[in-house]
């Protein structure tokens, strides 16, 4: 039995899906009953919280635990919580926990990075088996430029010339649902990219090519994108981190590729320019 934390996020969603396609025995954890209910596949869910995990004796219940929290300040705490009461629980189940792209290398100072580093560092302590998905910047990021797509025709990001290996996020739940469900070599790290890295400059040429609209890419000045990160919502922690981020992006350290995404479905990892064609209404129809 399959539990899957942030089952309504991004990858969780698609997790739910895919581990719907394999027939597998999967509940979600929510926060909320109302979200629960209209998640894929059987509608099974239990509400909890990481920092409020399910009692023991309904942990003991699942053996694979899929571990997905928002990349917030609190994260690492809530995560850590969450790992001690499966260690509490007694049965040491499998987690699959979703990282980042550079979290196991020490002198990656990102603070995405290090949180992730920190609980995993914690969880590997523990003893319980461990998988770590480590997925490169997702794809569906680049739907923050939609607006100034659709308004300027430019794609504005504090990125330089740097590269990024972008992946979709239903690449990175297929493989999580292959690993989940035993179909996929448990015992490893899977470093999980698209198939090429890209600039921001590439990307808006692909825009360009599949919209048939000329698109551009600016170097957006640090001070300008902090500005204009902290009015679309995020906190001040996490605009830091995303301009310590793409600042690692621009010195050249996010341009990895793998075939890892092949490597667990079969299946090569999703190419850039499908991708936008199926997200085409997100960036074309206003809001």
């Amino acid at each position: 039995m399959i539990l899957v934390t942030g089952a309504t996020g991004r990858v969780g969603y698609r997790v739910m899906e895919a581990l719907a396609d394999a027939d597998a025995d999967a509940t979600a954890m929510v926060r909320v009953a109302a979200r629960g209910a209209d998640l894929p596949g059987a509608g099974k869910y239990i509400v909890a919280t990481f920092d409020q995990p399910p009692a023991p004796e309904v942990l003991r219940l699942f053996d694979r635990i899929f571990l997905l929290s928002p990349a917030i300040e609190e994260q690492a705490e809530l995560e850590i919580v969450f790992i001690d009461a499966l260690v509490a629980a007694g049965h040491q189940p499998h987690v699959v926990k979703v990282a980042a792209d550079g979290f196991a290398e020490p002198d990656c100072d990102v603070r995405f990075m290090r949180s992730h580093r920190q609980i995993a560092t914690h969880l590997d302590a523990t003893g319980l088996p461990a998988t770590y998905l480590a997925p490169t910047m997702y794809m569906e990021n680049l739907l923050g430029a939609a607006e100034s797509l659709r308004r300027e025709g430019t794609i504005y990001a504090p990125a330089g010339q740097g590269r990024v290996g972008f992946v979709a996020a239903g690449d990175v739940a297929k493989v999580a649902a292959r690993v989940l469900t035993g179909s996929a070599d448990q015992d490893r790290t899977y470093l999980l990219s698209g198939p090429e890295a890209l600039g921001y400059r590439d990307v808006a040429e692909r825009i360009s090519v599949v919209f048939a609209r000329e698109v551009d890419y600016t170097d957006l000045p640090e001070d300008r994108a902090r500005e204009q990160m902290l009015a679309s919502g995020p906190t001040p922690w996490q605009v830091e981190g995303m301009l310590e981020w793409f600042d690692w992006i621009g010195a050249g350290a996010a341009d990895s590729v793998t075939t890892d995404v092949r490597e667990a479905t079969g299946k090569d990892a999703r190419p850039i320019e499908d991708w936008l064609d199926e997200s085409r209404s997100a960036f074309l129809s206003p809001l």
